[in-house]
C-alpha cells in the first residue's frame, strides 16, 4: 500500500493549478472558449507583435499551453509537457517584456511564473499522484527531462528570435519611412 506524503499533494496541487490556468488559456487560443479569441482572432494578434505566420503561430501557442497544461494536470508525460508550456510563455513573455515586469502594466510577470511553474514539475516530476507515475513512469524518464527542456529551448529561441529580427528590420523600415518623409517636406 502506498503512502502519499506532502511532496506528492504539493505536485498534485501545483500540477493542476498552474496545468489548468495554461490549458484553459489554450482553449482560449485554439477554440475561442472563456471568451477567447480562437484561431483567427489570435493570429491576428499573433502577427501584430510578430509572429508570423498568426494562425500557425497562434495554433503552436495554443497547443503548447492546452496540451501541455492538460499533460501537467494529469501528471502525464510530464517532461516533454512541462517544457512545451514553458516554451509557450517563454514566447508570450518576451511580447510583455517591454512594459516591464509587474502584469498590472503588462508586463511578463504571468507568463514567467507559469513557464517557470511548468519548467520545474518538468525537472521535479509529477509525484506519485500521476498518471506518469501509474504507468511506470514510460513517459517520464530521467534522459526525458533534458531533452524536452533542450528542445524546447533550442526551437523557443529559433522563433522569439526570427520575430525579434522581424520586429528589427520593421522599425528600421519605418525610420527610413519618415526620413523620407522628412527629407521630402523639407527638401534636406
Amino acid at each position: 500500500m502506498s503512502v502519499y506524503d506532502r511532496r506528492d499533494l504539493g505536485l498534485l496541487l501545483l500540477r493542476l493549478g498552474a496545468g489548468g490556468v495554461l490549458a484553459a488559456h489554450g482553449t482560449q487560443k485554439l477554440f475561442g472558449w472563456f471568451g477567447g479569441h480562437g484561431i483567427e482572432g489570435t493570429g491576428q494578434f499573433m502577427e501584430s507583435v510578430g509572429y508570423k505566420p498568426g494562425k500557425a503561430s497562434a495554433t503552436a501557442a495554443g497547443l503548447a499551453e492546452a496540451g501541455g497544461g492538460t499533460l501537467l494536470a494529469l501528471g502525464l508525460a510530464t517532461p516533454a509537457a512541462g517544457a512545451a508550456a514553458a516554451g509557450g510563455m517563454a514566447g508570450a513573455a518576451t511580447v510583455h517584456a517591454p512594459n516591464g515586469f509587474f502584469n498590472q502594466e503588462g508586463g511578463f510577470e504571468y507568463a514567467a511564473t507559469l513557464g517557470l511553474a511548468a519548467a520545474g514539475l518538468a525537472v521535479a516530476g509529477p509525484g506519485r499522484l500521476s498518471l506518469d507515475h501509474a504507468l511506470g513512469h514510460v513517459f517520464d524518464r530521467g534522459w526525458m527531462v533534458p531533452t524536452a527542456l533542450g528542445a524546447t529551448a533550442a526551437v523557443t529561441a529559433l522563433v522569439v528570435g526570427a520575430r525579434n529580427r522581424r520586429l528589427d528590420r520593421a522599425e528600421k523600415d519605418e525610420q527610413a519611412g519618415l526620413f523620407d518623409e522628412q527629407e521630402a517636406l523639407f527638401g534636406e
